[in-house]
């Protein structure tokens, strides 16, 4: 998502924050939320409880990613969690604990301020970055039930400081801090899932190091009435690479990801980041790794934040299938230029796996 504010600007919808508040005060219950925010009734999908599915959604320990004796099983592992599910849980992870404490301390007294304050930071006709309602990219589409912060944050000299909060003052150094943790994790990590696969780590961490990250922060109010006809975040894939998901109440679950046809809700793991593989990758392993679809539901009760950081390609990288990947195998995907796959990515409504099967080869 890197790129973002570069290929399409956001049409102006009102703040959920300040929807959310009013409906959430509301005493008629069928008639708060409007009908823009409703998609159909999600429990005629089969959805696996996050209790059943902590079981079997993997988590990879980067301690044993790193240590010789254990090194080689946890890279299969991680190889097949990537390919299988196209997103793990990652423990051990080595980004300090003050470190994540700083920056989702700053995230919400940034989003405790009045939304006028937050207004500041409003997201504006030419961008998508800024603060405001996820991108909307057509009159009649279903919206969504979140707010959003999205900044460039890598390179230094992308970065469109009008839509960086100044208060808290200290949110840019957490935000530097771990912005600077999270590149490096995704670094380490991108060469463990190519030694998984028997591919050169250099190969795909060559893809993304020194390149685009973004941050998205993640306001998902509760919505008392009808939580079980909004969705947060519609079914989509990510554009990019890797993505770093930092959750900041545990106890909330909303995000989900599907698999074989069912919904599986992740239960979060303490202390952990949720990782997951993005269409780039999916492309550049030839298919090796899943681009994960996922959604966030929304609580009736509880506010639900999340600070999510993607690792993308420069945008005038040309992503077909590395030749370290193929072994043999025949090319699964069309190339692509990125910047014209953003293009497409986010004039389009989110709608599953789609933007990637396009891409697919006739085997």
């Amino acid at each position: 998502m890197a790129e973002q504010a570069r290929v399409v600007g956001s049409l102006p919808v009102a703040n959920v924050q300040e929807l959310a508040e009013a409906c959430n005060a509301g005493v008629d219950d069928d008639q708060q939320v409007p009908e823009r925010y409703l998609s159909k009734d999600p429990s005629t999908e089969e959805v696996v409880a996050g209790d059943d599915s902590a079981c079997v959604i993997p988590v990879i320990d980067l301690h044993k990613l790193q240590d010789p004796q254990t090194s080689e099983e946890e890279c299969a592992k991680l190889a097949s969690a990537c390919l299988n599910w196209g997103l793990f849980q990652l423990i051990n992870h080595g980004v300090p604990d003050e470190v994540t404490r700083n920056l989702m301390n700053d995230v919400v007294e940034f989003l405790k301020q009045p939304l006028q304050a937050k207004k500041e930071c409003s997201q504006q006709a030419d961008s998508l970055e800024g603060y405001g309602p996820a991108f909307v990219v057509s009159e009649d589409q279903k919206l969504e039930w979140a707010d959003m912060l999205y900044l460039q944050v890598h390179p230094s000299e992308s970065r469109e400081l009008r839509f960086w909060p100044t208060r808290p003052a200290s949110f840019r150094r957490s935000v530097d801090v771990y912005s600077l943790e999270g590149r490096e994790l995704a670094y380490r990590l991108l060469e463990f899932m190519a030694k998984g696969v028997g591919a050169d780590p250099a190969s795909l961490r060559g893809v993304f190091q020194g390149q685009t990250q973004g941050m998205r922060v993640n306001y998902y109010p509760p919505c008392r009435q009808q939580a079980d006809r909004v969705l947060g975040l519609r079914p989509h894939t990510d554009v990019g690479g890797l993505t770093l998901l930092l959750q900041m109440n545990h106890d909330v679950q909303g995000l989900q990801v599907k698999k074989d046809g069912k919904w599986f809700a992740v239960q979060a793991v303490d202390g952990a980041l949720v990782v997951n593989v993005g269409d780039v990758l999916e492309i550049v392993s030839n298919g090796r790794f899943t681009s994960v679809e996922h959604r966030a539901v929304i609580h009736p009760t509880k506010v639900r934040i999340s600070v999510a950081l993607f690792h993308n390609p420069d945008q005038n990288t040309v992503v077909s299938p590395l030749p370290e990947f193929m072994k043999g195998d025949k090319v699964r995907y069309k190339s692509t230029n990125y910047q014209d796959f953003l293009k497409l990515y986010f004039t389009a409504k989110l709608d599953g796996r789609k933007h990637v099967e396009r891409l697919k080869l006739e085997q």
